[in-house]
């Protein structure tokens, strides 16, 4: 009986081995890859409801081929959705849950083959964890270096950037970080930042962020732009603007190849630029920074991520923000912060 218990225990920590190192792959349409040649371009979504707009824009750029979202959690349920909504040689769901499973040659050829990539929201925590210096960052950077489009929604659009918001100290009860701790404690630990996870060049220099005003992330966006400035000219004493992007929820900014965008669903999406450091950036001690340039672009509106500047001044707000005090304050007419 002893010895039946213990091959039992073997047997289930084998089992444990081969469950952790495991990916899930679920395909819908042809079992067959088709190659076809996809159009470069950049949905961000800023979460919520999904933008049926933004993800047709991404299909018509796949240009019939093989759609992959990507995921570190979850389940299948977009394979049924995009298949209803675009023509597609095929729709699956790839799971990539441990950085075992990150390492797994199979994984890395299957998004090679695809012929547009989707990073689904979640915590992107468990992106950074699992999927950085992997073979799985590797192929989506590939990817977008031979054209294929990407795209990303809440946690997966908080991944597109040169910097990111990477939520890895953040508690596994909440609450996410807000813009109030982060005005209040711009040094908070909470407040991690990574770069390079991903190699957009028209998101250089660039920060997104998602559920913008629904979850008032403002003032934590603001926050993020003045750590990495302060960083930036500490590390090589190099002063350029740093830009961020909060779009709101049911809210996409579709970016094509040459850098112009069209902001498409619900309401708006915001383009910051932080020109120098703050004047005051310390631990337990709220941020003190100004002239944080905003243009709040919306539904139908249009920027230009190469030159940074709207084309559609009509649907577009210009202003500038302060922090202060744990406070932001808004040249806008009403002082509204959004």
């Amino acid at each position: 009986m002893r010895r039946l218990m213990m091959l039992a225990i073997l047997l289930a920590a084998n089992f444990a081995c081969h469950a952790q190192a495991s990916y899930t792959y679920v395909r819908i349409g042809s079992q067959q890859d088709v190659a076809t040649t996809p159009s470069s371009g950049f949905a961000l979504m800023g979460g919520g409801k999904d933008l049926d707009e933004a993800f047709q824009w991404m299909c018509t750029r796949a240009n019939g081929g093989d759609f992959l979202v990507l995921r570190a959690a979850g389940d299948d349920a977009y394979n049924p959705y995009l298949q209803s909504l675009c023509r597609l040689n095929s729709v699956a769901t790839l799971i990539i849950p441990t950085r075992e499973a990150s390492n797994n040659a199979a994984v890395a050829k299957i998004i090679s083959t695809a012929e547009a990539i989707f990073i689904a929201g979640g915590d992107q925590a468990r992106y950074i964890n699992f999927w950085d210096h992997t073979p799985v960052q590797q192929a989506i950077n590939e990817a977008i270096r031979r054209g294929v489009p990407v795209g990303g929604t809440s946690a997966g659009l908080a991944v597109l950037g040169e910097f990111v918001y990477s939520a890895q100290n953040d508690p596994p009860e909440g609450p996410n970080l807000d813009s109030v701790h982060s005005l209040l404690n711009p040094l908070s630990p909470q407040i991690t930042l990574v770069k390079n996870f991903l190699d957009i060049p028209l998101l250089k220099d660039t920060i997104t962020d998602s559920h913008f005003v629904k979850r008032d992330r403002m003032g934590r966006l603001v926050t993020m732009l003045a750590r990495i400035q302060t960083e930036l000219n500490r590390s090589n004493h190099s002063q350029r603007p740093i830009h961020g992007i909060g779009i709101d929820e049911q809210t996409a900014v579709l970016i094509q190849r040459d850098g112009k965008s069209q902001v498409v669903g619900k309401t708006a999406a915001y383009f910051l630029t932080a020109a120098s450091p703050p004047q005051l950036l310390s631990s337990n001690s709220p941020l003190e920074i100004k002239n944080i340039d905003i243009n709040k672009v919306a539904i139908g509106g249009s920027f230009d991520l190469a030159s940074w500047k709207t084309s559609t001044p009509a649907r577009t707000s210009h202003y500038a923000l302060t922090a202060s005090s744990g406070k932001l304050t808004s040249s806008q007419q009403g002082k509204a912060i959004y």
